[in-house]
């Protein structure tokens, strides 16, 4: 690799004092077809994990996670929105380059403020303590912070964001 031309996944940091432009950001359609896609794939591949791991049935399990991927899908959107922006503005980068580590941080911070938002729903639905459901929401949020980093930089690879 030339050092003088950064590679297409690691995009240079601004210099100390630099102001730049916001990079491209996605298009509202690209970030709804995004949150879309995250929660079906998530719903089609957690469901079956949860419904094994609570001992519920998967209808049960089903309808639960369907509202939890509801309440998901604002928060993904929204979220990501704010993300990436702050991430632009910091980096001069667009989200489609953010290099692993950015990915691992913007995961866990996803799930973190995800999970604050479903523990008490969890908790009403089920009847769980609260204790109980914030394991089972943990585990949740476990296998939704795995999902999350294959799926994101898969999907930055499908879609990459244009400039147009």
């Amino acid at each position: 690799m030339n050092a003088d031309r950064p590679d297409r996944f690691h995009a240079p940091l601004k210099t100390e004092g630099e102001i730049s432009p916001c990079p491209p950001l996605r298009k509202p359609r690209d970030r709804l077809r995004l949150a879309a896609l995250f929660e079906a794939t998530g719903l089609l591949i957690i469901t079956p994990l949860f419904a094994w791991a609570s001992g519920t049935e998967i209808v049960s399990s089903f309808a639960l996670l369907a509202v939890l991927s509801v309440i998901a899908l604002a928060w993904n959107t929204a979220f990501n929105t704010v993300f990436d922006l702050l991430d632009g503005k910091l980096t001069g980068r667009r989200a489609d380059r953010r290099p692993i580590r950015m990915r691992i941080l913007h995961a866990m911070l996803f799930e973190i403020g995800i999970l604050s938002i479903t523990l008490p729903v969890l908790v009403l639905w089920t009847g769980m303590g609260w204790l109980q459901a914030l394991i089972a929401d943990l585990g949740l949020a476990l296998a939704y912070v795995i999902h999350a980093f294959f799926f994101h930089l898969c999907y930055d690879r499908l879609f990459p964001i244009r400039a147009d």
